[in-house]
Protein backbone atom coordinates (compact mmCIF):
# COMPACT_ATOMS: atom_id res chain seq x y z
CA UNK A 1 0.00 0.00 0.00
CA UNK A 2 1.34 3.44 -0.94
CA UNK A 3 2.25 5.90 1.75
CA UNK A 4 -0.18 8.78 2.37
CA UNK A 5 1.36 12.15 1.51
CA UNK A 6 0.34 15.72 2.27
CA UNK A 7 0.16 17.66 -1.00
CA UNK A 8 2.05 20.91 -1.21
CA UNK A 9 0.24 24.24 -1.56
CA UNK A 10 1.01 24.63 -5.28
CA UNK A 11 -0.47 21.23 -6.12
CA UNK A 12 -3.61 21.72 -4.03
CA UNK A 13 -4.19 25.12 -5.62
CA UNK A 14 -3.98 23.61 -9.11
CA UNK A 15 -6.40 20.84 -8.14
CA UNK A 16 -8.80 23.50 -6.84
CA UNK A 17 -8.30 25.39 -10.08
CA UNK A 18 -9.59 22.31 -11.91
CA UNK A 19 -12.91 22.85 -10.17
CA UNK A 20 -13.03 26.65 -10.28
CA UNK A 21 -11.12 27.58 -13.47
CA UNK A 22 -12.28 25.44 -16.38
CA UNK A 23 -11.64 28.00 -19.13
CA UNK A 24 -11.30 31.81 -19.53
CA UNK A 25 -15.00 32.47 -18.90
CA UNK A 26 -14.61 30.86 -15.44
CA UNK A 27 -11.98 33.44 -14.56
CA UNK A 28 -14.16 36.28 -15.82
CA UNK A 29 -17.14 34.96 -13.86
CA UNK A 30 -15.24 34.76 -10.57
CA UNK A 31 -13.64 38.20 -10.94
CA UNK A 32 -16.85 39.96 -11.98
CA UNK A 33 -18.75 38.30 -9.11
CA UNK A 34 -16.15 39.78 -6.73
CA UNK A 35 -16.75 43.19 -8.31
CA UNK A 36 -20.50 42.82 -7.84
CA UNK A 37 -20.00 41.82 -4.20
CA UNK A 38 -17.89 44.95 -3.69
CA UNK A 39 -20.98 47.10 -4.48
CA UNK A 40 -19.51 48.46 -7.70
CA UNK A 41 -21.88 50.28 -10.06
CA UNK A 42 -19.47 50.26 -13.02
CA UNK A 43 -17.53 47.22 -14.24
CA UNK A 44 -15.28 47.14 -17.33
CA UNK A 45 -14.04 43.82 -18.70
CA UNK A 46 -11.24 43.79 -21.29
CA UNK A 47 -10.43 40.57 -23.15
CA UNK A 48 -7.68 39.71 -25.62
CA UNK A 49 -7.64 36.58 -27.80
CA UNK A 50 -10.62 35.00 -26.11
CA UNK A 51 -9.13 35.49 -22.64
CA UNK A 52 -6.09 33.28 -23.15
CA UNK A 53 -3.75 36.26 -23.52
CA UNK A 54 -5.41 38.82 -21.25
CA UNK A 55 -8.36 39.20 -18.89
CA UNK A 56 -8.74 42.54 -17.17
CA UNK A 57 -11.60 43.43 -14.81
CA UNK A 58 -11.91 46.97 -13.42
CA UNK A 59 -14.52 48.16 -10.93
CA UNK A 60 -15.28 51.18 -8.74
CA UNK A 61 -16.34 49.13 -5.72
CA UNK A 62 -15.31 49.30 -2.08
CA UNK A 63 -11.75 48.16 -2.75
CA UNK A 64 -9.49 45.96 -0.59
CA UNK A 65 -7.73 47.11 2.57
CA UNK A 66 -3.90 47.25 2.14
CA UNK A 67 -3.31 44.63 4.84
CA UNK A 68 -5.76 42.24 3.12
CA UNK A 69 -4.28 42.39 -0.38
CA UNK A 70 -1.78 39.57 0.12
CA UNK A 71 -4.26 37.56 2.20
CA UNK A 72 -6.79 37.64 -0.66
CA UNK A 73 -4.69 35.09 -2.59
CA UNK A 74 -4.53 32.55 0.23
CA UNK A 75 -6.73 29.43 -0.16
CA UNK A 76 -10.15 29.77 1.46
CA UNK A 77 -9.56 33.42 2.33
CA UNK A 78 -12.85 35.30 2.07
CA UNK A 79 -14.64 38.31 3.48
CA UNK A 80 -18.07 36.85 2.64
CA UNK A 81 -18.54 34.36 5.52
CA UNK A 82 -17.03 33.79 8.97
CA UNK A 83 -18.71 30.63 10.30
CA UNK A 84 -20.40 27.50 8.99
CA UNK A 85 -23.80 28.92 9.94
CA UNK A 86 -23.26 31.72 7.43
CA UNK A 87 -23.75 29.20 4.60
CA UNK A 88 -27.45 29.16 5.46
CA UNK A 89 -27.91 32.85 4.69
CA UNK A 90 -25.52 33.62 1.86
CA UNK A 91 -26.37 36.83 -0.01
CA UNK A 92 -23.12 37.30 -1.96
CA UNK A 93 -22.04 35.76 -5.27
CA UNK A 94 -18.81 34.29 -3.92
CA UNK A 95 -18.14 32.77 -0.51
CA UNK A 96 -15.63 29.90 -0.72
CA UNK A 97 -12.44 31.95 -1.02
CA UNK A 98 -10.94 29.63 -3.65
CA UNK A 99 -11.14 31.73 -6.80
CA UNK A 100 -8.17 34.12 -6.56
CA UNK A 101 -5.78 31.44 -5.27
CA UNK A 102 -6.88 29.04 -8.03
CA UNK A 103 -6.62 31.67 -10.79
CA UNK A 104 -3.19 32.84 -9.61
CA UNK A 105 -1.85 29.26 -9.60
CA UNK A 106 -2.41 28.84 -13.38
CA UNK A 107 -1.56 32.32 -14.68
CA UNK A 108 0.35 35.55 -14.14
CA UNK A 109 -1.74 37.94 -12.07
CA UNK A 110 -1.51 41.52 -10.90
CA UNK A 111 -4.09 43.24 -8.72
CA UNK A 112 -4.27 46.84 -7.61
CA UNK A 113 -6.85 48.18 -5.21
CA UNK A 114 -7.68 51.17 -3.11
CA UNK A 115 -10.31 51.41 -0.38
CA UNK A 116 -12.26 54.62 0.11
CA UNK A 117 -10.56 55.38 3.45
CA UNK A 118 -7.03 55.22 1.99
CA UNK A 119 -5.19 57.92 0.10
CA UNK A 120 -3.10 55.50 -1.95
CA UNK A 121 -3.62 51.96 -3.18
CA UNK A 122 -1.49 48.85 -3.30
CA UNK A 123 -0.45 46.56 -6.15
CA UNK A 124 0.48 42.88 -5.91
CA UNK A 125 2.04 40.74 -8.66
CA UNK A 126 2.07 36.93 -8.71
CA UNK A 127 3.52 34.33 -11.08
CA UNK A 128 2.01 30.82 -10.88
CA UNK A 129 0.73 31.61 -7.39
CA UNK A 130 4.03 32.94 -6.01
CA UNK A 131 4.19 36.56 -4.89
CA UNK A 132 6.81 38.54 -6.82
CA UNK A 133 6.15 42.11 -5.73
CA UNK A 134 3.94 44.24 -3.46
CA UNK A 135 4.11 48.01 -3.78
CA UNK A 136 2.22 51.23 -3.08
CA UNK A 137 0.57 52.73 -6.11
CA UNK A 138 -1.67 55.66 -7.05
CA UNK A 139 -5.03 54.44 -8.29
CA UNK A 140 -8.73 55.18 -8.20
CA UNK A 141 -11.06 53.77 -5.57
CA UNK A 142 -11.93 50.22 -6.55
CA UNK A 143 -10.06 47.15 -7.78
CA UNK A 144 -8.39 46.16 -11.04
CA UNK A 145 -7.32 42.56 -11.66
CA UNK A 146 -5.19 41.61 -14.68
CA UNK A 147 -4.76 37.94 -15.62
CA UNK A 148 -2.20 37.11 -18.32
CA UNK A 149 -1.13 33.90 -20.06
CA UNK A 150 -3.84 31.70 -18.61
CA UNK A 151 -2.78 28.03 -18.22
CA UNK A 152 0.80 28.82 -19.26
CA UNK A 153 2.01 26.27 -16.70
CA UNK A 154 -0.78 23.73 -17.31
CA UNK A 155 -0.38 22.80 -21.01
CA UNK A 156 -2.80 19.87 -20.73
CA UNK A 157 -5.60 22.30 -19.81
CA UNK A 158 -4.57 24.83 -22.42
CA UNK A 159 -4.78 22.44 -25.35
CA UNK A 160 -8.46 21.80 -24.64
CA UNK A 161 -9.42 25.44 -25.19
CA UNK A 162 -11.60 26.09 -28.24
CA UNK A 163 -11.20 28.81 -30.87
CA UNK A 164 -10.78 32.45 -29.83
CA UNK A 165 -14.27 33.39 -31.00
CA UNK A 166 -15.89 30.44 -29.23
CA UNK A 167 -14.08 31.13 -25.94
CA UNK A 168 -15.14 34.76 -26.16
CA UNK A 169 -18.74 33.73 -26.83
CA UNK A 170 -18.70 31.90 -23.47
CA UNK A 171 -17.40 35.05 -21.78
CA UNK A 172 -19.97 37.21 -23.54
CA UNK A 173 -22.74 34.84 -22.46
CA UNK A 174 -21.87 34.97 -18.75
CA UNK A 175 -21.50 38.78 -18.81
CA UNK A 176 -24.91 38.99 -20.48
CA UNK A 177 -26.42 36.98 -17.61
CA UNK A 178 -24.72 39.13 -14.99
CA UNK A 179 -25.91 42.31 -16.69
CA UNK A 180 -29.49 41.01 -16.67
CA UNK A 181 -29.23 40.10 -12.99
CA UNK A 182 -27.77 43.49 -12.08
CA UNK A 183 -29.44 46.17 -14.23
CA UNK A 184 -28.30 48.85 -11.77
CA UNK A 185 -24.66 48.16 -12.70
CA UNK A 186 -23.07 49.46 -15.91
CA UNK A 187 -21.19 46.66 -17.72
CA UNK A 188 -18.77 47.25 -20.57
CA UNK A 189 -17.21 44.28 -22.40
CA UNK A 190 -14.29 44.88 -24.76
CA UNK A 191 -12.70 42.20 -26.94
CA UNK A 192 -9.49 42.93 -28.87
CA UNK A 193 -10.08 46.70 -28.42
CA UNK A 194 -13.64 46.48 -29.80
CA UNK A 195 -16.70 47.13 -27.60
CA UNK A 196 -18.85 43.99 -27.70
CA UNK A 197 -21.46 44.95 -25.10
CA UNK A 198 -22.38 48.03 -23.12
CA UNK A 199 -25.17 48.44 -20.59
CA UNK A 200 -25.92 51.69 -18.81
CA UNK A 201 -26.92 50.81 -15.27
CA UNK A 202 -30.38 52.37 -15.43
CA UNK A 203 -31.86 49.75 -13.10
CA UNK A 204 -34.40 48.68 -15.74
CA UNK A 205 -34.14 45.05 -16.93
CA UNK A 206 -35.86 45.93 -20.23
CA UNK A 207 -33.03 48.37 -21.01
CA UNK A 208 -30.52 45.56 -20.52
CA UNK A 209 -32.58 43.22 -22.73
CA UNK A 210 -32.57 45.92 -25.41
CA UNK A 211 -28.79 46.37 -25.09
CA UNK A 212 -27.83 42.69 -25.26
CA UNK A 213 -30.61 41.10 -27.34
CA UNK A 214 -31.70 44.03 -29.49
CA UNK A 215 -34.70 46.30 -29.96
CA UNK A 216 -36.88 43.53 -31.40
CA UNK A 217 -36.50 41.45 -28.23
CA UNK A 218 -37.48 44.36 -26.00
CA UNK A 219 -40.62 44.96 -28.08
CA UNK A 220 -41.82 41.33 -28.03
CA UNK A 221 -41.76 40.43 -24.33
CA UNK A 222 -44.49 40.07 -21.74
CA UNK A 223 -43.93 40.84 -18.06
CA UNK A 224 -45.00 38.32 -15.41
CA UNK A 225 -45.04 38.47 -11.60
CA UNK A 226 -46.28 36.29 -8.74
CA UNK A 227 -45.72 36.29 -4.98
CA UNK A 228 -45.77 33.36 -2.55
CA UNK A 229 -45.17 32.87 1.16
CA UNK A 230 -41.44 32.19 0.89
CA UNK A 231 -40.56 33.36 -2.63
CA UNK A 232 -41.44 35.85 -5.35
CA UNK A 233 -41.19 35.35 -9.11
CA UNK A 234 -41.01 38.03 -11.78
CA UNK A 235 -39.48 38.53 -15.19
CA UNK A 236 -40.20 38.63 -18.91
CA UNK A 237 -41.15 35.99 -21.50
CA UNK A 238 -40.96 36.46 -25.25
CA UNK A 239 -43.70 35.73 -27.74
CA UNK A 240 -43.49 33.20 -30.60
CA UNK A 241 -41.34 35.58 -32.66
CA UNK A 242 -38.48 35.30 -30.15
CA UNK A 243 -38.66 31.50 -29.75
CA UNK A 244 -35.52 29.66 -30.84
CA UNK A 245 -34.32 26.15 -31.55
CA UNK A 246 -32.08 26.19 -28.45
CA UNK A 247 -32.22 27.45 -24.88
CA UNK A 248 -29.42 30.01 -25.16
CA UNK A 249 -31.80 32.90 -24.53
CA UNK A 250 -33.23 31.53 -21.29
CA UNK A 251 -31.96 33.00 -18.03
CA UNK A 252 -32.88 31.97 -14.49
CA UNK A 253 -31.69 33.95 -11.48
CA UNK A 254 -32.19 33.03 -7.85
CA UNK A 255 -31.33 35.94 -5.55
CA UNK A 256 -29.48 37.43 -8.54
CA UNK A 257 -27.36 34.28 -9.01
CA UNK A 258 -27.51 32.78 -12.52
CA UNK A 259 -28.40 29.09 -12.29
CA UNK A 260 -29.51 26.19 -14.47
CA UNK A 261 -32.56 24.28 -13.30
CA UNK A 262 -34.61 21.80 -15.37
CA UNK A 263 -37.63 22.05 -13.12
CA UNK A 264 -37.94 25.83 -13.54
CA UNK A 265 -37.28 25.60 -17.29
CA UNK A 266 -40.01 22.97 -17.62
CA UNK A 267 -42.46 25.15 -15.68
CA UNK A 268 -41.93 28.10 -18.04
CA UNK A 269 -42.01 26.00 -21.23
CA UNK A 270 -45.16 24.15 -20.18
CA UNK A 271 -46.92 27.44 -19.48
CA UNK A 272 -45.67 28.84 -22.80
CA UNK A 273 -46.77 25.83 -24.87
CA UNK A 274 -50.24 25.82 -23.33
CA UNK A 275 -50.91 29.02 -25.33
CA UNK A 276 -48.36 29.20 -28.15
CA UNK A 277 -47.90 26.05 -30.22
CA UNK A 278 -44.43 26.42 -31.73
CA UNK A 279 -41.86 23.66 -31.75
CA UNK A 280 -39.20 25.92 -30.26
CA UNK A 281 -37.99 27.07 -26.86
CA UNK A 282 -39.26 30.37 -25.47
CA UNK A 283 -37.12 33.38 -24.66
CA UNK A 284 -37.35 34.32 -21.00
CA UNK A 285 -35.58 36.16 -18.19
CA UNK A 286 -36.80 34.93 -14.81
CA UNK A 287 -35.96 36.14 -11.32
CA UNK A 288 -36.73 34.32 -8.07
CA UNK A 289 -36.27 36.09 -4.78
CA UNK A 290 -36.33 33.63 -1.90
CA UNK A 291 -35.21 33.54 1.72
CA UNK A 292 -31.63 32.15 1.75
CA UNK A 293 -32.48 29.51 4.34
CA UNK A 294 -34.90 27.86 1.85
CA UNK A 295 -32.13 27.09 -0.69
CA UNK A 296 -28.67 25.50 -0.72
CA UNK A 297 -26.18 27.14 -3.09
CA UNK A 298 -23.23 25.03 -1.96
CA UNK A 299 -24.01 21.95 -4.07
CA UNK A 300 -21.85 22.61 -7.15
CA UNK A 301 -18.25 23.87 -7.54
CA UNK A 302 -19.28 26.59 -10.00
CA UNK A 303 -22.40 27.50 -7.98
CA UNK A 304 -24.49 27.06 -11.16
CA UNK A 305 -26.94 24.69 -9.46
CA UNK A 306 -28.92 25.09 -6.25
CA UNK A 307 -31.37 22.99 -4.24
CA UNK A 308 -34.80 24.22 -3.19
CA UNK A 309 -36.39 23.08 0.04
CA UNK A 310 -39.80 22.84 -1.71
CA UNK A 311 -39.48 22.36 -5.48
CA UNK A 312 -43.22 21.83 -5.98
CA UNK A 313 -44.02 25.25 -4.58
CA UNK A 314 -41.46 26.90 -6.86
CA UNK A 315 -42.78 25.02 -9.92
CA UNK A 316 -46.34 26.08 -9.17
CA UNK A 317 -45.32 29.70 -8.56
CA UNK A 318 -43.36 29.91 -11.83
CA UNK A 319 -46.00 28.14 -13.94
CA UNK A 320 -48.87 30.25 -12.61
CA UNK A 321 -47.05 33.56 -13.09
CA UNK A 322 -46.11 32.85 -16.72
CA UNK A 323 -49.46 31.24 -17.54
CA UNK A 324 -51.44 34.20 -16.18
CA UNK A 325 -49.28 36.76 -18.01
CA UNK A 326 -49.58 34.98 -21.37
CA UNK A 327 -53.33 34.53 -20.95
CA UNK A 328 -53.81 38.25 -20.32
CA UNK A 329 -51.52 39.14 -23.23
CA UNK A 330 -53.43 36.91 -25.64
CA UNK A 331 -56.76 38.27 -24.40
CA UNK A 332 -55.58 41.79 -25.23
CA UNK A 333 -54.34 40.74 -28.67
CA UNK A 334 -57.69 39.16 -29.59
CA UNK A 335 -59.41 42.44 -28.90
CA UNK A 336 -57.49 43.99 -31.81
CA UNK A 337 -58.89 44.01 -35.34
CA UNK A 338 -57.99 40.80 -37.23
CA UNK A 339 -57.17 41.20 -40.90
CA UNK A 340 -58.33 38.51 -43.28
CA UNK A 341 -55.43 36.59 -44.82
CA UNK A 342 -55.20 35.77 -48.52
CA UNK A 343 -55.14 32.10 -49.55
CA UNK A 344 -51.60 30.73 -49.66
CA UNK A 345 -51.97 29.69 -53.31
CA UNK A 346 -52.52 33.32 -54.39
CA UNK A 347 -49.88 34.90 -52.14
CA UNK A 348 -48.05 37.67 -54.00
CA UNK A 349 -44.33 38.00 -54.16
CA UNK A 350 -42.68 39.93 -51.35
CA UNK A 351 -42.39 43.52 -52.56
CA UNK A 352 -38.96 43.61 -50.96
CA UNK A 353 -37.53 41.19 -53.55
CA UNK A 354 -36.25 42.64 -56.82
CA UNK A 355 -37.58 40.08 -59.32
CA UNK A 356 -39.49 40.88 -62.49
CA UNK A 357 -43.11 39.85 -61.92
CA UNK A 358 -44.94 38.04 -64.75
CA UNK A 359 -48.62 39.06 -65.05
CA UNK A 360 -51.24 36.47 -64.14
CA UNK A 361 -54.00 35.41 -66.48
CA UNK A 362 -56.96 33.17 -65.97
CA UNK A 363 -54.82 30.21 -67.08
CA UNK A 364 -51.59 31.23 -65.34
CA UNK A 365 -50.01 28.93 -62.75
CA UNK A 366 -50.83 29.25 -59.08
CA UNK A 367 -47.24 28.50 -58.07
CA UNK A 368 -45.27 31.40 -56.66
CA UNK A 369 -43.54 32.88 -59.69
CA UNK A 370 -40.02 32.87 -58.25
CA UNK A 371 -39.80 29.09 -58.27
CA UNK A 372 -42.76 27.44 -59.95
CA UNK A 373 -43.12 28.90 -63.45
CA UNK A 374 -43.11 26.49 -66.43
CA UNK A 375 -39.68 25.56 -67.71
CA UNK A 376 -39.88 27.63 -70.88
CA UNK A 377 -40.79 30.78 -68.91
CA UNK A 378 -38.08 30.52 -66.25
CA UNK A 379 -34.92 29.09 -67.87
CA UNK A 380 -32.57 30.51 -65.21
CA UNK A 381 -34.20 28.28 -62.59
CA UNK A 382 -33.32 24.99 -64.33
CA UNK A 383 -29.55 25.08 -63.95
CA UNK A 384 -29.22 22.23 -61.48
CA UNK A 385 -28.31 18.95 -63.19
CA UNK A 386 -28.54 15.26 -62.51
CA UNK A 387 -26.77 12.28 -63.98
CA UNK A 388 -29.67 9.97 -64.80
CA UNK A 389 -33.45 9.74 -64.76
CA UNK A 390 -34.68 8.10 -61.55
CA UNK A 391 -38.40 7.68 -62.29
CA UNK A 392 -40.12 6.81 -65.61
CA UNK A 393 -41.94 9.15 -68.01
CA UNK A 394 -45.26 9.15 -66.18
CA UNK A 395 -48.34 10.20 -68.16
CA UNK A 396 -50.36 12.58 -66.02
CA UNK A 397 -54.01 11.69 -65.60
CA UNK A 398 -55.02 14.46 -63.21
CA UNK A 399 -55.04 15.77 -59.65
CA UNK A 400 -56.84 14.19 -56.69
CA UNK A 401 -58.10 16.34 -53.79
CA UNK A 402 -55.81 19.16 -55.00
CA UNK A 403 -53.03 17.32 -53.16
CA UNK A 404 -51.93 14.28 -55.16
CA UNK A 405 -50.93 14.03 -58.82
CA UNK A 406 -52.25 10.86 -60.49
CA UNK A 407 -50.26 9.29 -63.31
CA UNK A 408 -49.64 6.01 -65.13
CA UNK A 409 -46.77 4.23 -66.83
CA UNK A 410 -46.47 0.73 -68.24
CA UNK A 411 -49.66 -0.55 -66.65
CA UNK A 412 -48.89 0.83 -63.18
CA UNK A 413 -50.56 3.62 -61.23
CA UNK A 414 -48.50 6.41 -59.61
CA UNK A 415 -49.56 8.81 -56.83
CA UNK A 416 -47.27 11.80 -56.25
CA UNK A 417 -47.56 14.03 -53.17
CA UNK A 418 -47.20 17.45 -54.80
CA UNK A 419 -45.97 19.19 -51.62
CA UNK A 420 -43.40 16.53 -50.66
CA UNK A 421 -42.14 16.26 -54.25
CA UNK A 422 -41.69 20.00 -54.73
CA UNK A 423 -40.11 20.31 -51.28
CA UNK A 424 -37.46 17.73 -52.24
CA UNK A 425 -36.79 19.42 -55.58
CA UNK A 426 -36.14 22.76 -53.90
CA UNK A 427 -34.02 21.14 -51.18
CA UNK A 428 -31.72 19.32 -53.61
CA UNK A 429 -31.50 22.29 -55.98
CA UNK A 430 -30.33 24.60 -53.21
CA UNK A 431 -27.85 22.15 -51.64
CA UNK A 432 -26.47 21.45 -55.12
CA UNK A 433 -25.92 25.16 -55.75
CA UNK A 434 -24.15 25.49 -52.40
CA UNK A 435 -21.79 22.61 -53.18
CA UNK A 436 -21.01 24.09 -56.60
CA UNK A 437 -20.49 27.57 -55.06
CA UNK A 438 -22.96 28.89 -57.60
CA UNK A 439 -25.92 30.09 -55.54
CA UNK A 440 -28.26 32.41 -57.44
CA UNK A 441 -29.09 35.37 -55.23
CA UNK A 442 -31.79 37.99 -55.15
CA UNK A 443 -31.21 41.63 -54.26
CA UNK A 444 -33.42 43.07 -51.54
CA UNK A 445 -34.83 46.50 -52.31
CA UNK A 446 -34.93 47.16 -48.58
CA UNK A 447 -32.05 45.48 -46.68
CA UNK A 448 -33.02 43.41 -43.64
CA UNK A 449 -31.37 44.55 -40.41
CA UNK A 450 -30.85 41.69 -37.96
CA UNK A 451 -29.91 42.27 -34.32
CA UNK A 452 -27.97 39.38 -32.78
CA UNK A 453 -26.88 38.73 -29.23
CA UNK A 454 -23.15 38.43 -28.52
CA UNK A 455 -23.02 34.65 -28.88
CA UNK A 456 -25.01 34.64 -32.13
CA UNK A 457 -22.78 37.38 -33.54
CA UNK A 458 -19.64 35.42 -32.69
CA UNK A 459 -21.05 32.34 -34.44
CA UNK A 460 -21.93 34.47 -37.48
CA UNK A 461 -18.50 36.14 -37.49
CA UNK A 462 -16.79 32.76 -37.28
CA UNK A 463 -18.80 31.49 -40.27
CA UNK A 464 -18.99 34.55 -42.57
CA UNK A 465 -17.62 32.54 -45.48
CA UNK A 466 -20.19 29.83 -44.96
CA UNK A 467 -23.10 32.29 -45.07
CA UNK A 468 -21.63 33.82 -48.20
CA UNK A 469 -21.50 30.39 -49.84
CA UNK A 470 -25.19 29.95 -49.01
CA UNK A 471 -26.13 33.12 -50.90
CA UNK A 472 -26.30 35.65 -48.07
CA UNK A 473 -24.54 38.96 -48.55
CA UNK A 474 -24.37 40.79 -45.22
CA UNK A 475 -22.29 43.54 -43.67
CA UNK A 476 -21.78 44.95 -40.19
CA UNK A 477 -24.35 47.54 -39.21
CA UNK A 478 -23.40 48.58 -35.70
CA UNK A 479 -22.75 46.64 -32.52
CA UNK A 480 -23.80 42.98 -32.94
CA UNK A 481 -26.02 44.01 -35.85
CA UNK A 482 -25.79 42.95 -39.49
CA UNK A 483 -27.47 44.25 -42.62
CA UNK A 484 -28.53 41.56 -45.13
CA UNK A 485 -28.61 42.86 -48.71
CA UNK A 486 -28.80 39.67 -50.78
CA UNK A 487 -30.43 36.29 -50.08
CA UNK A 488 -30.63 32.99 -52.01
CA UNK A 489 -33.18 33.13 -54.86
CA UNK A 490 -33.82 29.40 -55.05
CA UNK A 491 -36.17 29.40 -52.07
CA UNK A 492 -38.57 31.94 -53.49
CA UNK A 493 -40.10 34.25 -50.90
CA UNK A 494 -37.88 33.56 -47.90
CA UNK A 495 -38.44 34.11 -44.21
CA UNK A 496 -35.04 35.77 -44.07
CA UNK A 497 -34.76 36.22 -40.32
CA UNK A 498 -36.19 32.78 -39.56
CA UNK A 499 -33.89 30.97 -42.00
CA UNK A 500 -30.82 32.91 -40.87
CA UNK A 501 -31.57 32.12 -37.21
CA UNK A 502 -32.18 28.43 -38.02
CA UNK A 503 -28.70 28.25 -39.58
CA UNK A 504 -27.20 29.96 -36.51
CA UNK A 505 -28.94 27.42 -34.24
CA UNK A 506 -27.59 24.49 -36.24
CA UNK A 507 -24.10 25.97 -36.21
CA UNK A 508 -24.29 26.36 -32.44
CA UNK A 509 -25.27 22.69 -32.05
CA UNK A 510 -22.93 21.09 -34.60
CA UNK A 511 -20.10 23.58 -35.12
CA UNK A 512 -18.73 24.67 -38.48
CA UNK A 513 -18.70 22.26 -41.39
CA UNK A 514 -19.97 21.64 -44.89
CA UNK A 515 -22.76 24.14 -45.54
CA UNK A 516 -25.01 21.65 -47.30
CA UNK A 517 -24.69 19.02 -44.55
CA UNK A 518 -24.56 20.90 -41.25
CA UNK A 519 -27.44 23.17 -42.25
CA UNK A 520 -29.65 20.28 -43.43
CA UNK A 521 -32.53 21.01 -41.05
CA UNK A 522 -32.62 24.73 -41.79
CA UNK A 523 -32.67 24.16 -45.56
CA UNK A 524 -35.33 21.45 -45.20
CA UNK A 525 -37.57 23.78 -43.19
CA UNK A 526 -37.23 26.59 -45.72
CA UNK A 527 -37.93 24.23 -48.64
CA UNK A 528 -41.04 23.04 -46.79
CA UNK A 529 -42.29 26.60 -46.26
CA UNK A 530 -41.70 27.59 -49.89
CA UNK A 531 -42.95 24.48 -51.69
CA UNK A 532 -46.40 24.26 -53.25
CA UNK A 533 -48.93 23.23 -50.61
CA UNK A 534 -51.68 20.66 -50.41
CA UNK A 535 -54.98 22.06 -51.74
CA UNK A 536 -53.15 24.16 -54.36
CA UNK A 537 -54.91 23.62 -57.68
CA UNK A 538 -52.32 22.84 -60.37
CA UNK A 539 -52.65 23.06 -64.13
CA UNK A 540 -51.50 20.24 -66.42
CA UNK A 541 -48.42 22.30 -67.33
CA UNK A 542 -47.46 22.73 -63.67
CA UNK A 543 -47.96 19.05 -62.87
CA UNK A 544 -45.85 18.04 -65.88
CA UNK A 545 -43.08 20.47 -64.85
CA UNK A 546 -43.07 19.08 -61.32
CA UNK A 547 -42.79 15.47 -62.52
CA UNK A 548 -40.11 16.36 -65.08
CA UNK A 549 -37.95 17.98 -62.39
CA UNK A 550 -38.55 15.14 -59.93
CA UNK A 551 -37.17 12.62 -62.47
CA UNK A 552 -33.64 13.97 -62.35
CA UNK A 553 -32.89 14.73 -58.70
CA UNK A 554 -30.59 12.46 -56.69
CA UNK A 555 -33.25 11.01 -54.40
CA UNK A 556 -36.80 11.60 -55.67
CA UNK A 557 -38.43 9.00 -53.43
CA UNK A 558 -38.60 10.80 -50.05
CA UNK A 559 -38.84 14.41 -48.90
CA UNK A 560 -36.10 15.91 -46.63
CA UNK A 561 -38.14 14.83 -43.60
CA UNK A 562 -38.37 11.20 -44.72
CA UNK A 563 -41.96 11.11 -46.03
CA UNK A 564 -42.55 9.34 -49.39
CA UNK A 565 -43.00 11.58 -52.42
CA UNK A 566 -44.30 8.92 -54.78
CA UNK A 567 -46.24 5.67 -54.40
CA UNK A 568 -46.55 3.00 -57.12
CA UNK A 569 -49.52 0.63 -57.30
CA UNK A 570 -49.27 -2.29 -59.73
CA UNK A 571 -52.15 -3.57 -61.85
CA UNK A 572 -52.00 -6.87 -59.96
CA UNK A 573 -52.55 -5.08 -56.63
CA UNK A 574 -55.61 -3.31 -58.02
CA UNK A 575 -57.04 -6.46 -59.56
CA UNK A 576 -56.53 -8.40 -56.32
CA UNK A 577 -58.40 -5.72 -54.41
CA UNK A 578 -61.32 -5.76 -56.86
CA UNK A 579 -61.44 -9.58 -56.73
CA UNK A 580 -61.59 -9.49 -52.93
CA UNK A 581 -64.52 -7.10 -53.14
CA UNK A 582 -66.35 -9.42 -55.58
Amino acid sequence: MNKINILDESTTNKIAAGEVVERPFSVVKELVENSIDSNADSIVIEIEEGGEKLIKVMDNGAGILPEDLERAFLPHATSKINHIDDLNRIQTMGFRGEALASIASVSKVSMKSRAADNDIGKNITLDAGKIEKIEDIGTNIGTTVVVRELFFNVPARKKFLKSISREFSYISDIITRMALANPEISFKLIHNDKVAMNTFGTGNVVDVIRSVYGKSAAENIVKFEEHGDTASVYGFIGNAELAKGNRNCQSIFVNKRFIKNRMITAAVENAFKSFITVNKHPFFVLFINIYPEFIDVNVHPTKSEIKFMDEREIYKLVFNSVHTALRESLRESFSLEIQEEKPAAFEALDSNILIKEIPRTAESPVFRESVQLPLDLKPEMTSFKAISQKIPDIRIIGQFNKTYIIGEYDGELYLIDQHAAHEKILFERYTDEIRRHDVTVQLLLTPVVLELNNEEYQIYYENIGLFSSMGFKAEEFGQNTICIREVPLILGKPDIKGFFNDVLDNLHKFGSGDAAEVKYNAIAKMACRTAVKAKDNLTDIEMKKLIDELKFIDDPYTCPHGRPTIIKISLNELEKRFKRIQ
